[in-house]
């Protein structure tokens, strides 16, 4: 378990390590000033190519990433990280001056956590990293696993599983799955799952469609259980109680 000590300013350190990758050195080194005054273990690297291999030396506890990157950009980068199953789940940050819509849910669709836009003030950089880490450290009862037919969801392993594989989801994909696995059948809006896993109001509840999709797609067959109800939000189905009620059983 991390332990936290208190610094200079009354704040504490973290013991965190975090890998920022950023190649504009003025940017790079702000922010590095300052995530090192809160306690943060800081690696920096300017490139893409660099930025992935030293990622998979040292895995660290959390990523800030620019998407123009010379080497590999910012979405490669992520991509890649998400596809290895050492880095799956690390929170990533991704921090770019390309502020449209676009932009925002292509980061999504890659699999990071957070979308941060330049210029942004390092305090709520800080604060929003210190948000993203609190959450996926599992804030939940560690002995908590549901079991969906053949969806099982441990939430203090931090894990997923279909039929006894593993299935790699990013944290706030695990965050929604296991929202909508607490209430098997039950309705949720986008607007209370924005309140479950966004760290902020800059969360659009179209992004939470875009998580969705790539739960769906990771779960396979099994996705078809994440059920979109149109005007409402979505529900994950639960077959197994579904016959239950159409029998009139109740357990």
């Amino acid at each position: 378990m991390q332990t936290e000590k208190q610094n200079s300013n009354g704040g504490a350190f973290s013991g965190r390590d975090v890998v920022l990758v950023e190649d504009e050195r003025d940017i790079a080194d702000l922010l590095k000033h300052n995530l090192t005054r809160e306690g943060y273990r800081v690696r920096w690297f300017g490139d893409g190519r660099l930025a992935l291999a030293g990622i998979e030396r040292d895995i660290p506890d959390a990523i800030i990433l620019d998407l123009m990157l010379p080497g590999i950009d910012g979405l490669e980068v992520c991509r890649q990280l998400r596809r290895s199953p050492s880095t799956a789940r690390v929170p990533i940050v991704i921090l770019t001056a390309r502020g449209d819509d676009t932009d925002h849910v292509a980061g999504l669709e890659v699999g990071a956590d957070d979308y941060v836009t330049k210029p942004v003030s390092p305090r709520v950089l800080v604060a929003r990293l210190r948000a993203l880490l609190r959450r996926s450290s599992g804030e939940t009862d560690p002995s908590e696993v549901i079991t969906i037919d053949e969806v099982r969801v441990d939430a203090g392993r931090h894990e997923v599983s279909v039929e006894g594989k593993a299935i790699h989801l990013t944290h706030k994909e695990f965050q929604i799955l296991q929202f909508l696995a607490v209430r098997p059948g039950r309705v949720r809006s986008r607007s209370e799952i924005v309140d479950i896993v966004s760290g902020g109001p800059h969360v659009l509840e179209r992004t939470i469609d875009v998580h969705m999709a790539a739960i769906r797609r990771k779960l396979g067959k099994s996705g078809r259980r994440l059920e979109t109800v149109i005007g409402v939000g979505y529900r994950l189905r639960d077959e197994s109680r579904a016959e239950l009620d159409r029998l009139g059983v109740v357990d």
